[in-house]
């Protein structure tokens, strides 16, 4: 059994017991989440696809953690016209795991 949620502006495949790095949450660690944006859902008996969404289906993750990525260098240059800048960006994410589907 899977499912198909939507989270931070990014759709993600998702079984019980998998780990997903999403989108900041505002929630904190050890506390339950549920994501009701819920887009398909496969069963033993088929996949039940919504328009847009599926009612009445959840699905159910723990926080595990909120981290920063890896660092993005952003370097801008103009040759010729002495100007160069440079950024760096680490994004912000939530470590969770997937506890339960209900559909």
């Amino acid at each position: 059994m899977y499912a198909i949620i939507e989270t931070g502006g990014k759709q993600y495949k998702v079984q019980e017991g998998d780990v997903l790095f999403i989108e900041k949450l505002e929630a904190v660690d050890g506390e339950s989440v549920t994501f009701d944006r819920v887009l398909a859902v496969s069963q033993e008996n088929g996949l039940t696809i919504g328009a847009p969404i599926v009612s009445g289906a959840t699905v159910t993750a723990k926080v595990e953690k909120h981290g920063k990525g890896q660092k993005v260098v952003v370097y801008k240059y103009k040759p010729k016209k002495n100007y160069h800048k440079k950024q760096g960006h680490r994004q912000p994410y939530t470590k969770v795991t997937i506890e339960k589907i209900q559909a």
